[in-house]
C-alpha cells in the first residue's frame, strides 16, 4: 500500500480464501511462514551442507506441508511452479531473491509461452520478509551472496501434488520437465 506521497506502508496480509477450497488462507500461509522462520528450535534442526541446499519437512496448519530450506551461497531453484497449490515463504536468515512472472499461466496444456513485455517482477526477501502466491505462481529463488548461507520456511497448500520445470530464453518461457512427488 502507498501512502499519498508514494511511500510505502506494510500492511498485514489480508485473510484470502479462494472461492470454493477449503484449507488455510494465504494469510495463514505467511503467518505460519513467518513465525516457524523465527523459531531457533526448528531452524537448528536444518542440515546445513556446503554446496548443497538440503531441506527438512514440517506440519503444517489446515493440511498444508511446510519445508526448511537451506540456502549455499550460489543455490538456486530454476523456473518453476507448485503444480496448482498456493503457498508462501519467509526468509529465516540472509538474503533471497525472487524473480517471478507477474501474470497468471495456465498450469496445463501448453509447452511454450511468449510472455509479454512488463511481466517480469523481482524482490529481495532479507531476514524476516516473506510474500504469500497464488496456484498459478510461476518463480526462481536464488541465494545471491557468495558468501552467506541463507535459510527460509515455505508452505504449500495443498500439499505439492507435483512441480514444473521451465528454462527462460528472453521472453520465451518452455517446460522441461514434471516432477512428482517422489523425485524430491
Amino acid at each position: 500500500m502507498l501512502r499519498t506521497d508514494g511511500t510505502a506502508v506494510s500492511s498485514p496480509t489480508p485473510a484470502i480464501r479462494p472461492t470454493g477450497n477449503d484449507g488455510p488462507t494465504l494469510g495463514e500461509l505467511l503467518e505460519f511462514a513467518h513465525r516457524t522462520a523465527a523459531d531457533p528450535g526448528v531452524l537448528a534442526r536444518l542440515p546445513r551442507r556446503p554446496g548443497e541446499r538440503s531441506w527438512i519437512s514440517l506440519p503444517a496448519p489446515g493440511g498444508a506441508e511446510a519445508w526448511v530450506i537451506g540456502w549455499p551461497p550460489g543455490a538456486e531453484t530454476g523456473w518453476h511452479d507448485h503444480g496448482g497449490s498456493r503457498g508462501a515463504f519467509a526468509t529465516a536468515s540472509g538474503l533471497l531473491r525472487e524473480s517471478s512472472i507477474a501474470v497468471e499461466l495456465p498450469t496445463e496444456g501448453w509447452r511454450v509461452l511468449e510472455l509479454a513485455d512488463g511481466v517480469d517482477r523481482r524482490r529481495e526477501l532479507s531476514t524476516g520478509r516473506g510474500r504469500a502466491f497464488g496456484p498459478h505462481h510461476v518463480h526462481q529463488v536464488v541465494n545471491p551472496s557468495r558468501t552467506e548461507h541463507a535459510v527460509s520456511v515455505h508452505v504449500y497448500y495443498p500439499p505439492l501434488p507435483l512441480m514444473r520445470r521451465y528454462t527462460r530464453d528472453g521472453r520465451v518461457l518452455r517446460l522441461t520437465r514434471t516432477e512428482q512427488t517422489q523425485e524430491w
